[in-house]
């Protein structure tokens, strides 16, 4: 599945096109119907776009599971995806970050690095393959469904992986959501002030959209604070990346006999990705580049949006509903306690430091 025809020639575009249109079309479809259905989602079952993509792709599965789709879905869930995280880089401006203070950046650092060691500790406890604990320490630690879509890239390709980004996908909405209600309740009940709150809710919850309506629920300094704190954790998204993807690599050189050491894979998209944090950093300061660049880093962020949706609608297009409910308990537990392990984590540390 997801196999990119590689015999084609590349001056060949019509060829090209030809062989793609079909699954990339259906992919921006069910993206289309996702982002239409998202805003008329009722409040009591507010589901992003991704994830509605996502579940619209697998019940259409029985249509994309034919050899026509399957070239462009390919494309969009490998290249497609890799420019769409890269342009992420443009959403975070590294003053933000240096507002927060060291002891904060550490306490944030700690909890994921925590998380995402738990996720592989479960996967091992839980009998399951390693590339689903990277999965779900990487989508518990960072950034939900980006997070899991970016860490798929540099998790070696195993029997059912499509299935475990998609569950991955759907498990870290369902308890975002969840967290968003019970987290400012706790966080009141521990005591903690309005700032330290939002740096609790920033660290903790997965998906962006239920940091944002979790903190400024509270108050707009929560809410400001919450956003920074997240957006902090999506900057990590590069060093996550290349430490799970060098893992990988050490495992498997160390299966062959006297092999020399790992060469650590260095995903384009990450460096592209750090590079746009950069500059959209210093583009900020330049109050004479706003006319110019405000424009263009709107349209590139708004594309970032749009390929991410493509992706995970191609992603669900492959995945088969059987393969989902085949997966069983073990791994809705491991992602709860990835969850669980970050938010003690982080809890603990800034009730103690802060």
């Amino acid at each position: 599945m997801f196999q990119l025809s590689r015999r084609m020639p590349q001056s060949d575009a019509r060829a090209f096109i030809q062989t793609h249109w079909p699954g990339l079309a259906l992919s921006l479809v069910v993206a289309i119907a996702a982002m239409l259905l998202a805003p008329r989602m009722p409040d009591l079952l507010p589901l992003p776009a991704m994830v509605i993509a996502l579940l619209i792709g697998v019940a259409l599965n029985p249509l994309a599971a034919r050899p026509l789709f399957e070239p462009g879905m390919g494309l969009a869930v490998k290249r497609l995806l890799r420019i769409a995280v890269a342009l992420l880089g443009l959403r975070i401006a590294l003053g933000d970050i240096v507002a927060l203070g060291l002891t904060t950046a550490l306490i944030v650092i700690f909890a994921m690095v925590v998380t995402v060691i738990s996720g592989f500790a479960m996967a091992r406890l839980m009998r399951q393959e390693t590339g689903y604990g990277a999965l779900a320490g990487a989508a518990t630690a960072v950034c939900g469904a980006s997070a899991t879509l970016a860490t798929a890239t540099v998790v070696p390709q195993y029997k059912g992986k499509e299935a475990d980004i998609a569950f991955v996908v759907v498990a870290v909405n369902a308890l975002s959501t969840l967290a968003m209600v019970i987290y400012p309740v706790l966080g009141a009940v521990i005591g903690l002030d309005e700032r330290n709150l939002g740096i609790l809710i920033g660290a903790t919850i997965h998906d962006v959209a239920q940091v944002v309506g979790a903190g400024y629920a509270i108050s707009p300094e929560t809410g400001d604070t919450a956003v920074i704190v997240k957006l902090f954790r999506v900057f990590l998204l590069l060093p996550v990346v290349l430490v799970i993807g060098w893992y990988f690599a050490a495992r498997s050189e160390a299966r062959v006999a006297g092999a020399p050491s790992p060469k650590v894979p260095v995903p384009v998209f990450a460096i592209v990705f750090l590079i746009l944090c950069v500059v959209n950093s210093i583009a900020l300061t330049q109050p004479a580049l706003a006319p110019f660049y405000e424009p263009v880093r709107t349209f590139l962020v708004a594309v970032s949006q749009w390929g991410l949706l493509i992706a995970i609608a191609a992603l669900g297009l492959g995945t088969s509903v059987r393969a989902i409910a085949a997966l069983g308990w073990r791994h809705a537990l491991s992602i709860v306690a990835t969850t669980i392990v970050i938010l003690v984590v982080a809890g603990a540390l800034i009730a103690l430091l802060l």
